[in-house]
């Protein structure tokens, strides 16, 4: 009970924090200019909005995981895990760039080497992915060896850059991020892996904290300096955790934890590679753009976006309970809901039209 008891309290710390940080991070931003104005048709909002919200979900995060590993568990998990030590290390090289970026806006590419840089450091402290379950030998492996270095930046850049890519409405990427490390905390009390639960207990309060200020109508943007925090720490911890622990299904857990995303994102790169453009090149084909022209309103497409990804969480607490048959059945229903919902909404508006 007091164990519990100590994860209330981490989450809450980080609501808390957050909460009341997230107006200082507004007034620093009108401060230091730092403000999004709508000069393009990708942009949804039709007034400037100040930036580097993301700073206040940071503060209420590392305020919460120095609670429980000073006060609860005097530093047991930092000095004797260099998985967590390179996760915060990470995070430091990344929001270098994220709030540099937030400020005076930086090329991509540049933004991407910040990421990489990032992703390098914590597999060099023993983050790797390195084995994925190989679907036709009952719970047998398919080792990666070295190929696991390059995989597994692969994922924490990819993961950082797909919920870069889906913050695009107001309370999207914050409620996302949200459900998805509710989704990873469900799953790693259920595994036992308490540095997971600390560090997805921290995320999830620190996101929820941020969010009724980000909620439309916005009135501050958690900018790259929020995404790029909770894609590259969501990127991270689902490796240190569920990757590692849960070897009967590998990869598979937090594949569908942020399947939503990760759709979005692959779907956005091959759309623009088919079309000539750059991988990195910002455009108005994501998801929620187009359940937006479809004729929804942003309130219920955030909220949609949201059932969605609440699915697939549920998806992957079913594929560790009770196995992947049960689990690909909620998720090819969630499936036929996306694409029989947006075909019916499609055919409303062009009837309206």
């Amino acid at each position: 009970m007091d164990a519990y008891l100590n994860y209330i309290m981490t989450f809450a710390i980080a609501f808390i924090v957050a909460f009341f940080t997230t107006p200082l991070a507004r007034k620093l931003a009108l401060k230091l200019n730092a403000v999004d104005i709508p000069k393009d048709k990708r942009r949804v909002h039709k007034k400037p909005i100040p930036r580097l919200g993301g700073i206040a979900i940071i503060v209420g995060f590392f305020m919460a995981i120095s609670y429980y590993f000073t006060v609860v568990m005097p530093w047991n998990g930092v000095g004797t895990d260099k998985r967590i030590l390179g996760l915060l290390l990470g995070i430091l090289v990344i929001e270098i760039g994220a709030i540099w970026d937030d400020i005076r806006p930086i090329k991509a590419h540049v933004k991407l080497l910040f990421q990489i840089v990032a992703a390098a450091i914590v597999v060099a402290m023993g983050v790797r992915i390195e084995q994925f379950t190989n679907p036709f030998v009952p719970e047998g492996f398919i080792f990666l060896g070295n190929l696991s270095i390059p995989i597994t930046m692969l994922w924490i850049v990819g993961i950082t850059n797909a919920i870069n890519f889906i913050d695009g409405l107001d309370g999207l990427a914050a409620g996302i991020a949200s459900i998805s490390s509710i989704s990873l905390l469900c799953i790693s009390i259920y595994l036992g892996q308490i540095e997971v639960i600390i560090l997805t207990a921290a995320l999830a309060g620190a996101a929820l904290g941020f969010l009724p200020f980000n909620f439309h109508p916005a009135r501050i943007f958690m900018g790259e300096t929020g995404s790029a925090f909770l894609g590259f720490t969501l990127g991270v911890v689902s490796i240190i955790g569920l990757v590692k622990s849960y070897a009967v299904f590998s990869i598979l857990v937090p594949v569908v934890v942020l399947a939503l995303p990760i759709f979005d994102t692959a779907f956005a790169i091959i759309r623009r590679l088919l079309t000539g453009k750059s991988p990195m090149q910002a455009d108005r084909g994501h998801l929620h753009h187009r359940l937006v022209d479809s004729g929804l309103s942003q309130k219920q497409t955030v909220l949609t976006l949201y059932l969605i990804s609440a699915f697939f969480g549920l998806s992957a607490l079913v594929l560790v309970e009770t196995g992947i048959f049960k689990a690909l059945l909620l998720i090819l229903a969630v499936a036929i809901f996306v694409v029989g919902g947006m075909k019916y909404m499609g055919e409303m508006k062009n009837k309206i039209d």
